[in-house]
């Protein structure tokens, strides 16, 4: 990649001025070029109407210790390395596997975690021209072909992905706004698919494929309104969250096929979306250039991040740097080895009690948690922002001792994948009148608004909108009895996904479903929220759908750097680093802080191509 060298942080002013390393407070994260991966020979990709370069990752458990692997996309060609991440510099002249093909592209891919082995994995691979290929690079064999002959849709596939705990079910969105579940081991048919409406609610609808035998899709699900551009599963496989061209987020009980909640964007189309490692939070980022940061429980935007100048194409939390403090101190006594290691210690322990610690909170332990949330987003503007979501934005009535905002700087290398944050469960559903309550109406809220690392507001205060609050009107899906034959045909696709996904995983399903407990009246609490009128922009600003800029907290990014010359379409946090790609085809690893030095000792004089900036 052309990197143009600069001194630390704060260097020159230079519009195409390339950073290659910047700081937190946790420490410096600095690119590792060593750890580039691309196509074999290094020539930047002519971007120009292909589709944007996605990057997936799998462990394969390899009794070696380097069990990572990465497939990444670049234009017409599907690529499959060893990654070796900060330890060893990067062999791109020895793919695992490579593919090129003709009259599509790949657009999209997905590992499943669940079956990969040393020997085997299983990669879906969506196309430009709407079809699904599972293959097994490992193998070099293409197994089957989904939607061949395009007669289930012909438009792009925009996100495709496993359901979680399963080995055979998976979904599929489409630029048509339709989604599909899919079972790899049931056929397509050879004819266009007839449906039968399942379920309908306020701009969405679930249909059945009708058909004598069981064959593909399973379910049609269409949404909103243009495409769908991608979705998300919550941590335990419950929920999904849909973003849409139409602006809107949608999250949906998954299993029983119902919508929980939604929100709309500031304007334009909402691009992506993820989950907080807790299942409390969503975040969505698109065409407003903004982040909005969306209270699963409350069904509410709580904050709203401005730190790009374009759209904002993927946003992701890091599930490795979060921060649990609980009120009592730690005592620490002698060296500074000693305290040194007795603060990794406890990180560690941290990190692996944090279910049981949470539990504790739910029921009798009152004691005070300050909780820091990381997430971060890449945009079309070629900037990387990190963004920490703090206590003061969370809980806004809690005394001010409360606020305080720590990294803990050791947690990096501590949680496992699965971490999860222990925050406050108190949390109020804002109904009926929001004035005088001790809950923070999204429309009538007082003149001085709690936020963090916030940019200046504006000097007047929060106008009060009761247009629409919660209560005022009927619920988009009825909460009433269903038609037998429709409850028959969820209670059918219930159990055969959850008899699939959580027969052989009960246990591990059992032990992280522990954050979705308090949701049981969503039909008729949450859909109040909904409006009953289309997507008319001017009809959703200033309601809890979509409240306006003053309204809401606005963050302000931890950094916000240029790190690319091209659009950035990639953000994956891992346990030593964050991987980025920007649309010429290069993937970058930046190694966290403290984990620099594991590439540069073993590496000194392996590589010809240049040194860590």
């Amino acid at each position: 990649m052309l990197i143009s060298k600069m001194a630390a942080e704060g260097g020159g002013k230079e519009m195409n001025e390339i950073k290659t390393q910047f700081t937190t407070r946790e420490g410096v994260y600095k690119l590792l070029t060593h750890s580039e991966y691309s196509r074999p020979n290094r020539v930047p990709f002519n971007s120009q109407g292909s589709n944007p370069v996605k990057v997936s990752f799998v462990n394969v458990n390899d009794q070696s210790g380097n069990g990572d692997r990465i497939c990444f996309n670049v234009g017409r060609e599907l690529y499959f390395y060893i990654y070796k991440g900060v330890r060893k510099a990067a062999d791109l002249s020895k793919p695992i596997d490579k593919r090129i093909y003709k009259g599509t592209q790949p657009t999209c891919h997905d590992f499943n975690h669940l079956t990969a082995t040393a020997e085997s994995v299983s990669l879906l691979v969506g196309f430009s021209a709407g079809q699904v290929q599972l293959i097994d690079p490992i193998k070099k064999e293409t197994s089957k072909l989904f939607n061949e002959e395009r007669l289930i849709d012909k438009s792009r596939v925009t996100c495709v992905k496993w359901v979680p705990g399963s080995e055979s079910l998976f979904l599929v969105s489409h630029a048509s706004g339709n989604m599909y579940l899919y079972n790899v081991e049931h056929t397509c048919g050879t004819t266009a698919p007839h449906y039968q409406l399942l379920k309908q609610g306020e701009n969405y609808s679930v249909h059945t494929c009708k058909s004598k035998s069981t064959r593909n899709p399973l379910l049609k699900w269409t949404v909103g309104e243009g495409a769908l551009n991608e979705f998300a599963f919550s941590p335990d496989g419950k929920f999904l969250a849909c973003v849409s061209q139409d602006g809107f987020l949608r999250v949906f009980n998954f299993d029983a096929v119902e919508l929980h909640g939604t929100m709309k964007s500031y304007f334009g189309g909402l691009l992506c979306v993820c989950w907080s490692p807790d299942g409390k939070y969503i975040v969505a980022g698109g065409e407003d250039d903004l982040v909005t940061v969306w209270s699963f429980l409350d069904c509410r935007v709580i904050a709203r991040g401005h730190g790009h100048k374009s759209w904002v194409s993927v946003v992701a939390f890091d599930h490795y740097t979060t921060s649990v403090e609980e009120s009592d101190p730690m005592e620490f006594s002698g060296s500074d080895e000693d305290f040194q290691d007795q603060v990794i210690h406890f990180g560690r322990d941290r990190a692996n009690s944090t279910q049981s610690r949470l539990s504790k909170r739910n029921s009798t332990d009152s004691r005070p948690v300050s909780v820091t949330y990381r997430f971060g987003s890449v945009g079309q503007d070629t900037q990387l922002c990190l963004w920490d979501l703090t206590e003061d934005i969370l809980f806004p009535h809690l005394p001010l001792s409360r606020t305080r905002t720590h990294t803990n700087v050791m947690n990096a290398t501590s949680p496992p994948a699965g971490a999860t944050i222990i925050t406050n469960t108190s949390s109020n559903t804002t109904n009926g009148n929001n004035s005088g309550s001790n809950t923070p109406g999204v429309n009538s809220l007082s003149s001085t608004l709690p936020r963090s690392n916030s940019l200046p507001h504006s000097a007047g205060t929060a106008t009060a909108n009761s247009t629409n609050k919660a209560g005022s009107g009927g619920s988009a899906v009825s909460g009433g009895i269903m038609d037998s034959a429709i409850a028959t045909g969820v209670s059918k696709f219930a159990t055969l996904s959850l008899h699939d996904r959580k027969e052989r995983h009960h246990e591990k399903d059992h032990k992280r479903n522990h954050s979705m407990g308090h949701i049981s009246s969503k039909s008729s609490d949450k859909l109040n929220l909904l409006t009953k009128t289309k997507t008319d922009p001017a009809k959703t600003l200033g309601t809890l759908l979509c409240p306006r800029m003053e309204d809401v907290p606005l963050l302000e990014p931890l950094i916000c750097k240029k790190i690319a010359h091209e659009r950035l379409t990639v953000l994956i946090f891992l346990e030593d680093c964050l991987v980025t790609a920007c649309q010429e085809g290069f993937i970058c690893t930046w190694a966290r802080p403290g984990k620099v030095g594991l590439l540069s000792s073993q590496n000194q004089a392996s590589s010809p191509s240049g040194t860590v900036v």
